[in-house]
């Protein structure tokens, strides 16, 4: 995981179906990293992931690795 840059201006945050309560994260692709950030502060810092770090995470969730956590 990298430094927590700001997002650029425009960014366009792609986020679940499932949020209904609008306190969601959203992600984005953002050159070659995806970026995960918090909706409710979109000019806040994000979290920025290569795309094997993501493509291990996703399959993480997939797989249950983190239901113990909701």
């Amino acid at each position: 995981m990298s430094e927590r840059p700001a997002v650029p201006e425009g960014f366009t945050w792609r986020v679940s179906r499932a949020c209904d309560s609008g306190a969601c994260i959203g992600v984005a692709r953002q050159g070659e990293f995806v970026v995960i950030g918090n909706t409710n502060e979109p000019e806040a810092p994000v979290s920025r992931f290569t795309s094997e770090e993501w493509r291990a995470f996703i399959a993480g969730v997939k797989l249950g690795d983190f239901d113990d956590l909701a």
